[in-house]
């Protein structure tokens, strides 16, 4: 599939190849040049429901000081940012003391509107406010996330105009922003603001099925249905394919519902065999779907070590640090289609897990793993303070230890900021926790914004008893007894398992090769990277060499995972396997899958597993 959009890098002449996807841009007579059909499938998967009004497309466009008078002069492409060269725009960068304006006016199908009628962004960076004909409907923080508002009496019959209005202090604020920088280079990337994700309008009756969460248990063999809705009944019902395989009928009490169903035989899910079933929920006006796989993650001991579980067996890990950024949509993919080519891509490689680093996707990026066969690490999005290198980087380096609880130290003395994390990662959870996918919690990464990681992994595990849990990924460990995993980040020096850890150990990040593809990189005077190679014969060899030589043999040592960084290059950082344009794989999938076999336990890969 993606042999379409990706060419083999072997250090020839040929590299004019560019992405198959053209994004809008602006003419020099200011006229526009768009294409407005982007993003158009339905971005929900773990709730769908028949009522869809897709507002994705060309919306008028402004940025203006903060409280100044402002004229739409301008148009983007909705749902990329405007920083990025995909909206049309990519030619400021938003201030602390600026705000972006957006308007677009839409049209009502007649049959569209049931009760009630729900606005819903998929994501705005950081702070909005919501208008709709004039009268305000709503507003929110928060940069990652998705949220919506219900805009019923707010509406009215023929053309309606929709305002939103977004502010974003990047690195000036103490806010979740991952590694967006205002001054950026190197590991902190151009920054982006405002829209990022589908926009999108649905109707529900006054019964409508407010969430649904999903829990397999394959040891009782049983999956449950918990909801939340008006009805007074409902109904539940598991099927594979078109055959329904459970039901059950139930009263709603105290507007929750809870339905635990007997799955008489089903399907083990496993990266080797993306087994998806459906479950649905009716009630008297309102159909809901979701998916979900029949799974277990679990870190137990193999007689000898602690390992990572799938299923009741051990099970390696062996994943890529993804971060998610594109070179033409920064935070957002250009289309549904480049999510699975790259999906399908880490699979061809050999690679059954994917890291996703400091960044949350929409919804339907975890959907496609759960039915493509990939493992997720999920990150919290970091924030707080200002990054500190000595502190958050070096000192640890040199093996020195501080407890998170010293909030100064941790550049976490907001209170407010660590409140708003803390309901964030709750939100995130209940986002995201239906997928059957997603395998580990990451916590923090590499102490920044890190405080009260015991607490927290307490809180966590309240909130999902499901799913392992890396509270520290890669140092200022708290502990032999405040994590599920040992995680450790090793780039400069040989890798080695701690002797007498009590916890799983993992490599959840490694490796860092660079090489630079002329033509397919951000800046071609500057780079960042690990350990750079000059062609792709010695790239090749040198992770060969890496993973075969020194990484493998601490499997049997107690090693149970491994993130190589990582999936694409981003920007400066050209340590991907693939360019930032996604134009060229670096090695050779056939030979990446070959290397990677050795990253299994004995008879791993079997679908028969």
């Amino acid at each position: 599939m993606y042999r379409e959009f990706y060419t083999f890098f072997s250090g020839g002449d040929d590299h004019d190849l560019k992405i198959g996807i053209e994004y809008g841009t602006r003419n020099h007579d200011g006229g526009e040049t768009m294409h407005t059909t982007v993003h158009t499938e339905y971005p929900r998967p773990y709730l769908e429901r028949d009522s869809y009004f897709n507002l994705n497309g060309l919306w008028d466009f402004s940025r203006g000081k903060k409280g100044a008078s402002y004229a739409f002069s301008d148009r983007i492409v909705v749902p990329f940012s405007p920083e990025s060269r995909a909206s049309g725009l990519g030619n400021f960068i938003l201030q602390d003391d600026e705000e972006l304006h957006y308007r677009r006016t839409f049209v009502l199908p007649p049959d569209f509107v049931c009760d009630r009628v729900f606005l819903h962004f998929g994501a705005v960076d950081y702070e909005c406010r919501c208008r709709l004909n004039g009268v305000p409907v709503g507003q929110h923080r928060g940069g990652f996330l998705p949220f919506f508002f219900d805009i019923t009496s707010a509406l009215k019959e023929g053309e309606n105009v929709l305002e939103l209005d977004a502010t974003d202090p990047t690195d000036g604020g103490v806010q979740a922003r991952g590694k967006q920088k205002l001054k950026r280079g190197g590991i902190w990337y151009t920054p982006q603001s405002g829209i990022w994700q589908t926009v999108w309008m649905e109707s529900v009756s006054l019964d409508y099925i407010r969430d649904l969460s999903i829990v397999p248990d394959i040891d009782a063999g049983t999956v449950s249905a918990s909801f939340r809705t008006a009805a007074s009944t409902a109904r539940v019902k598991v099927m594979d394919g078109s055959e329904i395989v459970a039901e059950a009928s139930l009263n709603v009490s105290g507007g929750f519902a809870k339905a635990v169903l007997q799955l008489p035989e089903f399907e083990l899910w496993s990266p080797e065999n993306p087994k998806l079933y459906r479950l649905a929920v009716s009630t008297p006006g309102d159909y809901v779907g979701s998916w979900f796989g029949m799974r277990k993650f679990s870190v137990e001991s193999d007689g000898t070590h602690r390992r990572l579980f799938l299923n009741n067996r051990p099970y390696f890990h062996r994943g890529l640090l993804d971060q998610g950024y594109w070179s033409e949509g920064l935070l957002t993919p250009p289309d549904d289609a480049a999510i699975v080519r790259e999906l399908a891509l880490a699979k061809e490689m050999g690679f059954n897990m994917l890291r996703k680093h400091i960044k949350i996707e929409s919804q339907r990026w975890y959907w496609h793993c759960d039915r493509l066969g990939l493992l997720v690490w999920q990150d919290f999005v970091c924030g707080g303070g200002p990054y500190r290198f000595l502190k958050i980087a070096l000192l640890p380096f040199l093996g020195f230890r501080f407890n998170d609880k010293n909030h100064r130290f941790m550049e976490r003395t907001d209170a407010a900021g660590r409140l708003e994390f803390e309901s964030e990662m709750a939100e995130t959870v209940r986002h995201l926790g239906n997928s059957a996918s997603l395998a580990v919690w990451v916590l923090f990464n590499e102490g920044w914004g890190q405080f009260d990681s015991r607490r927290l992994t307490e809180v966590l595990k309240g909130l999902d008893s499901s799913r392992i849990i890396d509270s520290v990924s890669g140092w200022h460990d708290q502990g032999p007894d405040s994590s599920d995993l040992k995680s450790l980040h090793i780039y400069y020096t040989k890798p080695k398992v701690p002797k007498g850890e009590t916890r799983a150990v993992v490599l959840s990040e490694f490796g860092g090769y660079s090489l630079r593809v002329p033509g397919h990189v951000y800046d071609e005077k500057k780079e960042f990277g690990y350990k750079v190679f000059k062609t792709a014969e010695s790239l090749a060899a040198g992770y060969k060499k890496l993973v075969e030589d020194v990484v493998a043999p601490l499997i049997p040592e107690g090693l149970s995972a491994t993130v190589y960084t990582q999936l694409s290059d981003v920007e400066e950082e050209i340590n991907g396997l693939v360019t930032c344009d996604r134009a060229v794989v670096k090695i050779e999938p056939s030979f990446l899958r070959s290397v990677n076999a050795s990253l299994a336990y004995p008879g791993q890969d079997s679908p028969a597993r």
